[in-house]
């Protein structure tokens, strides 16, 4: 038998039996690899830190807006504090001021009202009451001046001349439109073909009510 000059001729080439294996071909993310986990960590890194320079900023920030605004806010309470007290010590001072000139008015209307009776001349007798009738009202008023007349009657026959003085006066009570005045007065008398007479105290008790913007005797009582 003569050599086969091919001694792997009909032996089944191993080369070519078997299959070739597959390639698996794996694709690299660049972001999930090992440079995206790097740069996602940094970019990580660099937002928390860039979060928290905002809230260090922010917390900073605050405390200066929450000053500015609590400053505000004292200015205008105190602002309008002072506003309210101004007001209300201004209102108080008008009132004040309105009570007392009230008092004076009652006490002047009383000290006048006290003079107007006492003086009277009989040469000038029909205008001394008439001035008596004009500073009066209510019942008062009707009395005098139902009986004014014969007054003036007998001032005339007896030549009578009268002249008061006040030597005190004080308001003993008062309401809204109506005050009590407490008058002393000293009453010098003089009478035709008469003996000089000696001065004589009286006190009275004169009612002076407020109508509108004046103020008139309402009542007359002498007393002790």
């Amino acid at each position: 038998m003569a050599d086969d000059p091919n001694p792997t001729a009909g032996k089944p080439d191993d080369s070519t039996s078997e299959e070739p294996a597959e390639e698996t071909s794996v694709k690299v993310d660049p972001d999930v690899g090992e440079e995206g986990e790097d740069y996602d960590a940094a970019t990580g890194e660099d937002d928390a830190a860039t979060g928290e320079d905002d809230a260090v900023e922010a917390s900073d920030a605050k405390p200066r807006m929450s000053h500015v605004r609590l400053a505000t806010i004292l200015g205008v309470v105190l602002v309008l504090g002072l506003g309210g007290l101004v007001g209300w010590l201004g209102y108080q001072a008008y009132q004040a001021k309105q009570a007392e000139d009230l008092r004076n008015l009652f006490v002047q209307v009383g000290r006048q009202g006290a003079l107007n009776l006492t003086t009277i001349d009989w040469e000038s007798a029909e205008a001394d009451v008439q001035r008596i009738l004009d500073s009066a009202t209510g019942t008062f008023y009707d009395d005098f001046q139902q009986r004014s007349q014969p007054f003036i009657e007998v001032v005339k026959q007896a030549q009578s001349k009268s002249e008061g003085e006040v030597t005190e006066a004080g308001l003993e009570s008062e309401s809204d439109n109506e005050g009590q005045v407490l008058v002393a007065v000293t009453v010098n008398t003089s009478n035709a073909g008469a003996p000089e007479q000696q001065p004589r105290a009286w006190r009275m008790r004169i009612t002076v009510q407020k109508i509108d913007d004046e103020a008139k005797v309402s009542n007359v009582e002498f007393v002790p």
